[in-house]
């Protein structure tokens, strides 16, 4: 077999250090920096459609390998539902279409008869997982109390389907909570995770960079208070997943720097024993077709750039696949062609079936908002891998398929 190191040869000499990436399990920052660098600009300047130069190819190369490596050649899925429940937000990120104000025409807020509906068709459906999240709706109170409101659905959720998972609230949530009823983070935490939160997502970190978030979302909680939160739920026993916003002004110094704060919060995880830890890394290119005017303007373009994201993928690999094992590609951003290309750039799982999706599709996303099983299972089977569905905490459900 054709070496790594042999592949890049008429590549930056940095890059015959890639063969070294199978003995010692993954690169360090300052290797990421440089692969990113060096790489991004040849991506961009390249059809991911035809033959890859050297350096891109050593790269896609060595994110399989040690993606073969690290979870072997099980493909997994989760079949979910994603529940977005009230678009009404007091921010007003850069980047996002879906927020309105409540006095909008198109501002909804859905009550719990048709939650609990969406949730009774999901689990006809089969799914294992609803993943719930909304914008942060200041009148969103019971008795007064934020966190009344989100303990009244979490409750009604389990009290009609406790076998269901409920992947709940971000950081960002976690705070408007705590902020409003005057509480803690660990407070507000413990009792959603009481009343039935299983765990929750690692969204609303964006590019894990204080310059850059107060840019593209100055309301947003900074990075210091999101890696809190979420090492609280950590600490408190709520497993999470972990995010990154790509391709819009980040430069790839923050996009390490990103991957670095995860790195060491997962590393925090284990050497302190807690009783979760994150479960994957879903990277999530910029869709900026109907975003605010300001940021379409700052970025150039619409759609994500799929070499690039690919790119961005393979290092994420390269970098955390030590530390956090599971990589997902975000179908809805790249369709399922793009995500399906990803899998062989390092990632080992597609992600869930989510059956609806609002926010990124309000923001001109071309994957769709909802994919069948036998999709997922068709897309994993064209690259000769072995398909798997799974539980959110990465438990297989039923037999290999």
């Amino acid at each position: 077999m054709e070496t790594i190191a042999a592949i890049a040869q008429p590549a930056v000499q940095a890059f015959t250090e890639l063969e070294e990436v199978l003995t010692h399990n993954g690169i360090s920052a300052q290797q990421a920096l440089t692969l990113l660098t060096t790489a991004l600009p040849l991506a961009a300047n390249n059809d991911p459609q035809e033959p890859l130069p050297p350096l891109l190819r050593a790269l896609q190369t060595a994110s399989d390998r040690l993606r073969q490596q690290q979870v072997g050649d099980t493909v997994t899925y989760v079949i979910n539902r994603n529940i977005n429940f009230t678009n009404i937000c007091e921010q007003h990120c850069g980047f996002c279409a879906f927020r309105r104000d409540a006095t909008a025409a198109d501002a909804y807020w859905l009550d719990i008869d048709t939650i609990l509906s969406k949730v009774a068709d999901a689990v006809d459906q089969g799914a294992t997982e609803i993943c719930m999240q909304g914008g942060l709706n200041p009148g969103a109170k019971e008795g007064g109390s934020t966190l009344r409101y989100y303990q009244s659905l979490v409750r009604e959720i389990k009290s009609a389907f406790p076998a269901i998972h409920l992947h709940a609230f971000s950081p960002q949530e976690i705070q408007f909570i705590a902020r409003e009823d005057g509480l803690s983070y660990a407070q507000v935490i413990a009792v959603l995770h009481q009343t039935g939160v299983d765990s929750m997502p690692g969204t609303a970190a964006e590019v894990l960079v204080d310059r850059v978030r107060a840019k593209i979302c100055p309301e947003k909680i900074n990075t210091a208070t999101w890696l809190e939160i979420v090492e609280t739920a950590h600490r408190l026993g709520v497993w999470t997943t972990s995010t990154m916003l790509c391709g819009h002004i980040e430069t790839p110094a923050d996009q390490v720097a990103h991957l670095q704060h995860l790195q060491q919060l997962q590393q925090k995880a284990l050497e302190h024993d807690y009783p979760a830890r994150i479960t994957e890394f879903i990277l999530l290119p910029y869709v900026g077709e109907l975003a605010p005017r300001a940021m379409r303007q700052w970025v150039g373009h619409h759609q994500p750039q799929l070499l690039p994201t690919l790119v961005l993928t393979a290092v994420a690999r390269l970098f955390l696949g030590q530390w956090i094992v599971n990589h997902q590609p975000s179908w809805v951003k790249l369709g399922l062609r793009g995500a399906t290309m990803a899998l062989a750039w390092g990632c080992n799982d597609l992600g869930g079936t989510l059956m609806e999706e609002h926010i990124t599709s309000v923001a001109g996303a071309k994957g769709g908002t909802g994919i069948s099983p036998a999709d997922l299972v068709a897309a994993i089977r064209s690259l000769g891998r072995n398909p798997r569905q799974r539980t959110t905490l990465y438990d297989p459900v039923g037999e290999l398929q």
